[in-house]
């Protein structure tokens, strides 16, 4: 899915998970989560997915980046995992709220209960 040159990566240690009912007894679930990302400091956002438990999906994204400059920016983003053994791959556009659109690709370890990947530039 990357089209674009890597960009950087980022690191995200997850902090909760939060399981709620969703509509025709589907469960929905959140990962809230913090790290770094290059180029964007810190980050503190929120993997959503509707019935975590089944073998691929799509998730949403939101979070806010505190810049090393002392600006924040917003990122919202979505796209498809598969799972496997307590691992998910994750693959997604996120667009940022200072114009910028870009790609990643992860892993999810439920294990370490972290998510690392690459960011790519979108075009």
């Amino acid at each position: 899915m990357a089209t674009g040159k890597p960009i950087g990566e980022f690191s995200f240690k997850v902090t909760a998970f939060t399981f709620t009912p969703g509509p025709a007894a589907s469960v929905l679930g959140q990962m809230h989560c913090e790290g770094n990302a290059t180029g964007f400091g810190t980050v503190l956002g929120t993997f959503s997915t509707v019935s975590p438990g089944q073998r691929s999906g799509t998730w949403g994204w939101c979070a806010v980046a505190y810049l090393d400059n002392g600006d924040s920016v917003t990122g919202n983003g979505q796209r498809t995992f598969q799972s496997g053994l307590n691992h998910w791959r994750t693959q997604g556009i996120i667009q940022i709220s200072d114009g910028r659109t870009i790609a990643l690709e992860g892993e999810i370890d439920l294990a370490t209960r972290s998510w690392t990947g690459q960011l790519f530039e979108r075009s």
